[in-house]
């Protein structure tokens, strides 16, 4: 299983597909199917029965994974979308930093 440079709680943004363009925080990941689902981004509508949270039923709009190559993470300095690099820090942890400002990721 390999890395994967975006977790949750990153801020991202799409860069490709029909949700291109668009920013929202990371809510989940699937390391296994290497994909995320990002807030407010590839929306698609459900048809749900009733239920005890939801008595009238009806079509419900959620998220719909996306593949994590389609998303690029946002840099926290400039706020434009960065690769993300691993390095080691002076405990000799290992941290992420965005290779356009060099500022290590929280």
């Amino acid at each position: 299983m390999s890395k994967l440079h975006i977790k949750k709680g990153d801020q991202v943004q799409v860069i490709a597909g029909d949700s291109k363009g668009q920013t929202g925080k990371v809510l989940k990941v699937e390391v296994s199917k290497q994909r995320a689902i990002v807030e407010g981004v590839n929306l698609c509508k459900k048809a749900t029965k009733p239920n005890a949270q939801n008595p009238q039923g009806g079509i419900v709009e959620k998220e719909a994974p996306i593949h994590i190559s389609n998303l690029m993470f946002i840099d926290p300095k400039s706020g434009k979308p960065t690769k993300v690099g691993r390095k080691t820090d002076a405990k000799g942890k290992l941290v992420r930093f965005a290779k356009k400002s060099g500022e290590e990721i929280k």
